[in-house]
C-alpha cells in the first residue's frame, strides 16, 4: 500500500505520534458565520422561543459585526422568512415526500428560508441559494438530510415559472387570500367581514411589503427643510412625509439612531402615523397633559416638543426600566418639561386628582396588527382571543384615563391596530358609557389636508380615522379625538 512519504500506519504524521501545536499558540479563531447562518439562527429562536424578531435580529447582528451588505442580506431573509412562511409551506408541501411535519425545526426554518430566497428575491443566482443551504445541512446534520434539502430545493428551482402567488386560487376567498399572502386565515376572515375583499388583499399585501425608515423633525431646533437638505447631502433618499406635518420619509441610508442628527437631538425615529397622535392632542403651551403608556417616548416627546417646552408632560409606563428611556429621549431633545413616572396606567385616578389634566393621551396596547410589517411574527402568535382579551385591558385604561380629563379637556385613544374590536368599537362603547365625552373633530388642518386628499377623512369624519398600512405606507393606526363637554 502506498502511504504519503512521512505517515505512519495509523495515518499521523512524525511517526505516528499525534500533532501537538507549539506551546503559547494562540487557539485557532472561531469560523465566523454567514448571513445566511445567523438568519436561521435568528429564526429558530423567533419560532422556539417567542423572541420578537427585530430585537433578536439587532442582538445577533451586533455581535456578528456583518458587513453591510451581508447584515441587509440576514434582515431581508428573516423578516422575509416570517412574513411569507404559509406560503413557503404551501410549495414545499409539494415537494417534500415525507411531509414538513416530520421535519426538525432547524430543517424546516432551512427550507423555507432557501425557498424565500428562490420564489421571492431575484438578485439572489439560484445556485448560490441552493448550495449554501446545502453546505449548512451538511455541517448541521447528515448526508441524508443535504441530500433531501438539495433535492427539494432543486425542484423549487425547475418549476419557479408556476409557484407564483396569483396560481393560488381557492373558491372561499379566505382561504385564497390566507395562502397567496401568508396570513393566517382566521385574521382573514375577520378582516374581509370588516373591510371587504379587495381592501383585505390591499392590507394584507402592504403587511409584507419592506418598511421605509422616517424621522419627526424636532422643531424646536430645525425645520424640516434644513432637515431634509442635511439628510440629503449625507446621502439619504429623504423626502417630506405625505401625511405628517414634521415628518421626514427615508427610503435609503441606513439606521437613522446612528447619526449624529439623532444624537444632537434634531430628529427621533418614528413611524408616521404614530406622528400623527400628538398632533392630534394638538397641547398648547403651558398645558398639564398626561401620557398614559408613554415608552419608549415618541409621543411623549412630540407632545413636549408641541408645547414649547412649557407647562408638563407626565409620562407614563408599567415597567421600570422603561423610565429610563424616556428620561432619555426628552435629555437627548433638549426637552425639560417631561416627568417619567412607573405605574399601572388604571391606577392613575389613584395618584392624580380627578379633572387633572387639559389632555390625556391614552396609546393603548392592542394586538398590532398595524405593524406587521416591522413584526411579521405578530401575525402568527396573536389569536382571536388575544384581541377580546387586550380589548377588555383597553377599556379599564379608558376607564381610568378619561376621570383623569378636566371638563373641556382632551382625551385621544389610539392603537397601532385595524382591529374594530380594539378601535371603533371599543369607543362607540365608551361613548355610550360616558355622555360627557363626546367626538371632537377640531383637527389641525395640517393633519387634516392629506387625510382628506387620501379620502379617509369624508363628509362623515367626525374625529376619528383608521389609518391601514396601504393608506401612505406607514403602519396601520386608529386615533379618536374626545372631548369632555364642559
Amino acid at each position: 500500500m502506498n502511504q504519503r512519504k512521512g505517515n505512519s500506519r495509523n495515518g499521523r504524521p512524525n511517526g505516528g505520534r499525534p500533532f501537538r501545536k507549539p506551546a503559547g499558540a494562540a487557539p485557532a479563531a472561531p469560523r465566523k458565520k454567514t448571513a445566511r447562518e445567523i438568519a436561521l439562527d435568528t429564526l429558530l429562536r423567533v419560532s422556539e422561543t417567542g423572541a420578537y424578531s427585530n430585537l433578536q435580529l439587532n442582538r445577533a447582528l451586533s455581535d456578528a459585526q456583518l458587513q453591510r451588505a451581508d447584515a441587509a442580506l440576514a434582515t431581508e431573509l428573516v423578516y422575509g422568512t416570517i412574513q411569507r412562511q404559509l406560503t413557503l409551506d404551501h410549495w414545499l408541501a409539494h415537494f417534500a415526500a415525507k411531509g414538513l411535519r416530520k421535519l426538525e425545526p432547524w430543517v424546516h426554518q432551512l427550507l423555507r428560508m432557501s425557498a424565500y430566497q428562490l420564489l421571492y428575491l431575484d438578485r439572489i443566482p439560484a445556485h448560490a441559494a441552493v448550495n449554501e443551504a446545502v453546505t449548512i445541512a451538511k455541517r448541521r446534520g447528515h448526508q441524508g438530510i443535504s441530500g433531501m434539502v438539495n433535492g427539494i430545493l432543486r425542484s423549487i428551482d425547475r418549476n419557479r415559472s408556476e409557484l407564483t402567488a396569483s396560481a393560488i386560487t381557492d373558491r372561499d376567498a379566505a382561504i385564497a387570500l390566507s395562502l397567496r399572502h401568508s396570513y393566517p386565515e382566521w385574521l382573514v376572515r375577520r378582516w374581509l367581514g370588516a373591510f371587504g375583499e379587495q381592501t383585505t388583499e390591499a392590507i394584507c399585501a402592504a403587511g409584507n411589503e419592506p418598511p421605509h425608515g422616517s424621522v419627526r423633525v424636532n422643531r424646536l431646533r430645525e425645520s424640516r427643510e434644513k432637515t431634509l437638505l442635511q439628510l440629503t447631502e449625507q446621502g439619504f433618499e429623504a423626502a417630506p412625509s405625505d401625511v405628517a406635518p414634521y415628518g421626514v420619509a427615508v427610503k435609503r441610508g441606513g439606521n437613522m439612531a446612528d447619526t449624529d442628527g439623532y444624537r444632537a437631538g434634531l430628529w427621533t425615529v418614528q413611524d408616521e402615523s404614530s406622528m400623527l397622535v400628538a398632533e392630534i392632542v394638538a397641547p398648547k403651551a403651558g398645558m398639564q397633559v398626561l401620557d398614559c403608556c408613554a415608552a419608549p417616548g415618541g409621543k411623549t416627546t412630540h407632545l413636549a416638543e408641541l408645547m414649547e417646552g412649557k407647562g408638563k408632560v407626565w409620562a407614563n409606563d408599567v415597567h421600570p426600566h422603561k423610565r429610563e428611556l424616556i428620561e432619555g429621549q426628552a435629555e437627548r431633545l433638549g426637552l425639560t418639561n417631561v416627568e417619567a413616572i412607573t405605574g399601572d396606567a388604571g391606577e392613575l385616578p389613584d395618584r392624580f386628582a380627578p379633572g387633572s389634566f387639559d389632555a390625556v393621551l391614552l396609546d393603548a396596547p392592542c394586538s398590532g396588527f398595524g405593524v406587521i410589517r416591522r413584526k411579521p411574527e405578530i401575525k402568527w402568535t396573536k389569536s382571536e382571543e388575544d384581541v377580546l382579551a387586550i380589548a377588555a385591558i383597553q377599556r379599564r385604561l379608558l376607564e381610568a384615563a378619561s376621570g383623569l380629563v378636566k371638563p373641556g379637556g382632551v382625551l385621544v385613544y389610539s392603537t397601532c391596530t385595524i382591529e374594530r374590536a380594539e378601535n371603533e368599537e371599543q369607543v362607540e362603547q365608551f361613548l355610550e358609557r360616558h355622555p360627557e365625552f363626546e367626538f371632537d373633530a377640531d383637527w389641525p388642518e395640517a393633519v387634516l389636508a392629506p387625510l382628506r386628499t387620501a379620502g379617509i377623512a369624508d363628509d362623515s369624519f367626525r374625529g376619528s380615522i383608521q389609518l391601514l398600512p396601504q393608506h401612505f405606507g406607514s403602519d396601520g393606526f386608529y386615533i379618536a379625538r374626545l372631548r369632555r363637554r364642559p
